[in-house]
Parts: C-alpha cells; structure tokens; sequence
C-alpha cells in the first residue's frame, strides 16, 4: 500500500487479552467471546473505555506510539446471526468500535493509530470450515468497507489460522484503500491450526497478494511455542509484530479451561526480549490471551532494555 504506517518506524505497544480480561478480571459476559456486544449500550462502551486505559498510559510512559484496536473481532456476519443481530445492526456496531476508537486516540501525547480488528470467519483455535481465497475476500469485504468508511487507519487480520482467509482479507483490505496486517496463530509446534509451516503460510500470502500487506505479526500462541521455527531468511524481517499468550498450554487445553492462566509477566517479557535477535525488525509489541497491562507494560521495559 502506498500509506506508510508509522509503526513501521518506531516503537508501538498494543493492547492485551481484551476478551479474557473482561471475562475473567471484571466479571463480564461476552456471549460468543464477542467483544463488540459490548457497544449495544453505554455502559458496555465505558467498561471498554475503561479497558483501555491503562494501555495508552503504558505508551505514554514509555514514549511509545499505540495501536488502539476496534472490539470487532468477532463483528462479521456468521457471528453477528449467532448473536441476533442483522447486517445493518452490525455495520452500525462496526461503526461504534472506530468511533470509540478515535475518541480514545484524541488527544494523546503520543502516536496512535486506530486498526479495524477482522477476525477469521470460523474457531480460531480450531477451524473446521475453510474457505477459498475468493470466498474470504467476499465474506469480508463488507466489514471492511465500514471500517474504511468509518475511518480507520489500517486493518488487522488477527488470530488466522490458514492462508487462503488471510488473502482474501488482504484483497479485500486493498480493494477498500487500506493498509493491512496478517496475524497469524501457530500450534505448540509452531505450525499454523491446518498444519502449514508459519514460514510457508506468510510466503503464500505475500506470492498471492504481490507483497500486499504492510507485515505479519503472530498473535495467540506463547513464544516458546514458535521460537524454534524462526528460521534465518528475509522472511523474518515480514514479522513486525508480537502478541503472545500469557500461557504455555495449548489451544485445546486453554479451550477447557476454566480459570485463567496469567503466567508471569516477567517471565513472558524475558520469553520475549529471547527473541530479538531473530526478528530485529519488531516494532509492535502487545499481547494476547491471559495477558493484561502488567503484561505488556514487563515486555515493553524488557524489550527496550
């Protein structure tokens, strides 16, 4: 894309476990882990508010820009029936979320660029309907379209589990304007949900779209499940960004779970700063389920450190 993100430049933060924080520390119902029902009313909306908070104070901390996610991950259509809501419902909460989004990044001292959160269509611990390339493009092709009317600054496909999904949202992203990003989830073997090599996976996308989308991060796994597959090749340097479990259980254990397993900040940032040799080029660092600011706020010091 022809819009140069600035995190491509310097230091960013993100946020964390958004949907296990608010289930597990505030006592939240997210029917269907669908954060975006939230924005049916305002109190949802400040409980987001509220969520947050303490993560554009960490960036304002450490002088770090940040980038502030939509609750959309779960606002596409399969999910929005499963919850009642119609099309026109759900583009209307899809423009709350970029709403909310902006007004949160206003006025900060610090970078801030709102990212319109996609989701994949099916699990994203266990995908048991894949689509094709084309298909992806038109499943998601509408919440996309909002998120560009809307306003947004990029796009994010977070938590994919096999290529052809993250193509098509990349299409889809290019057809609409918009910078994007692939995130992809790996197994404790390192290997994406359907088996496919991380490596290979983040070739197939970029030999699909010409390049198309501004980097690739990992979300949703810890990094020592994926640390011996990062292999030396240019291929590394498409990683730019970081979001990890606070967990070192698998998907299907975390599934089962029903407590939630924090880990320890520290060591998840040591786990962190172990990789920086390797991807030198990382300039996103957040984190995923079971991580909160205390998280996030460890791997930052640790990273710069």
């Amino acid at each position: 894309m022809s819009q140069r993100l600035p995190q491509l430049d310097s230091l960013f933060l993100t946020d964390g476990g958004l949907e296990t924080t608010l289930i597990f520390h505030r006592g939240v119902d997210l029917p269907e882990f669908a954060s975006f029902d939230l924005l049916k009313s305002e109190e949802g909306t400040e409980e987001l508010r509220r969520y947050f908070e303490p993560y554009l104070a960490l960036a304002r901390e450490h002088g770090t820009g940040f980038v502030l996610d939509t609750a959309t991950w779960r606002a596409s259509p399969d999910w929005a029936e499963k919850l009642g809501y119609s099309m026109d419902e759900l583009d209307d909460l899809n423009r709350k979320a970029v709403a909310l989004a902006r007004e949160l990044g206003e006025g900060q001292p610090v970078p801030v660029v709102v990212n319109g959160v996609v989701g994949p269509r099916g699990d994203g611990y266990d995908p048991d309907d894949f689509m094709s390339a084309a298909e992806a493009e038109s499943y998601h092709a509408r919440q996309i379209g909002v998120f560009a009317e809307a306003g947004v600054d990029m796009v994010s496909a977070i938590t994919m589990t096999y290529a052809d999904e993250a193509i098509g949202i990349v299409r889809a992203a290019v057809a609409a304007g918009l910078p994007v990003v692939v995130s992809f989830t790996v197994e404790t073997d390192g290997r994406l949900p359907n088996g496919q090599a991380l490596r290979e996976a983040i070739d197939e996308v970029d030999a699909a779209t010409d390049g198309a989308a501004a980097y690739f991060m990992i979300n949703c796994a810890h990094p020592r499940h994926f640390a011996d597959v990062l292999e030396e090749g240019p291929w590394l340097g498409r990683i730019r960004g970081l979001r990890a479990n606070a967990s070192t259980k698998s998907h299907a254990e975390l599934d089962e779970a029903e407590e939630l397993d924090e880990g320890d900040p520290a060591e998840l940032a040591a786990d962190y700063r172990a990789l920086r040799s390797r991807l030198a080029g990382m300039s996103v660092l957040g984190g995923c389920c079971g991580t909160d600011h205390r998280h996030v706020g460890e791997v930052c010091a640790a990273w710069r450190n």
